[in-house]
């Protein structure tokens, strides 16, 4: 089991975890108890192995064995922008680009987003970034990657503006490939922005904003893919790419 603490929680020899959510895990599903070894990240830099020497309901006292700075975290930082989908479709895209390298994900309103906010859209980011928690701790990543609030199309044009390189995978670009287009550059980018459009694709003003703030339209291939298919797509192969 990976777990997750502050940095603040983590001293020269010893970690302390205080999460109840992660004590109960550890304690009651998992059976862990003194002397048993863990692995503990500080969701910065570090992650640790650590020995359990104490547990209690409270508070659980580990002493570190090891430390080393992360082995399984991309350098590259890769944010998905995706288009709001229906019904489920969300938590399976999160936990898939999770596992795959996502450094952040932003839910996006777009024209032809069918979903609309009730009130309760609060609820769903809290179970999103709970997907995303557990996602990391299977892979054993070194950070949780965030689920940011939800935003509209036009504020994602404007937030694309801090990256390195924007990616627009859109259904109607025939010819220049994602491959093209990172095979390309003389110099690798530190982030990405990749943007997915909602079930119904991108309306032509939204492509047009996006491509006239510089982000660059490509195609994944000669098929159309899901909205809940294009995201992991395109972030397989940026990695394949730029990162492996």
């Amino acid at each position: 089991m990976k777990l997750f603490t502050d940095s603040a929680n983590v001293g020269g020899k010893y970690i302390t975890i205080a999460d109840r959510g992660d004590i109960r895990h550890m304690l009651r599903v998992l059976r862990l108890g003194e002397g048993d070894v863990v692995e503990v990240s500080d969701s910065v830099r570090w992650e640790y192995t650590a020995r359990i020497i104490s547990a209690e309901e409270e508070r659980v006292l580990l002493q570190i064995m090891d430390k080393q700075a992360f082995a399984r975290e991309p350098e590259l930082e890769v944010t998905l922008f995706q288009g709001i989908p229906k019904a489920g479709k969300m938590e399976g895209i999160i936990q898939k680009c999770v596992e795959l390298g996502v450094s952040a994900v932003v839910p996006v309103f777009m024209e032809r987003t069918v979903v609309v906010d009730k009130g309760n859209f609060r609820k769903k980011l809290d179970r999103w970034q709970k997907i995303s928690d557990e996602a990391v701790k299977q892979c054993k990543r070194g950070r949780v990657p965030l689920i940011e609030d939800p935003i509209s199309s036009s504020e994602a044009v404007q937030k694309t503006d801090d990256f390195d390189l924007v990616l627009l995978p859109y259904e109607n670009e025939r010819n220049y490939t994602i491959k093209d287009h990172l095979r390309s550059l003389s110099e690798k980018p530190k982030s990405v922005a990749v943007i997915i459009g909602p079930e119904g694709g991108f309306s032509d003003r939204e492509a047009a904003e996006f491509t006239d703030r510089g982000a660059v339209s490509v195609t994944l291939g000669k098929t159309v893919l899901r909205t809940e298919t294009a995201g992991m797509a395109a972030l397989a192969m940026i990695m394949y790419e730029l990162e492996l």
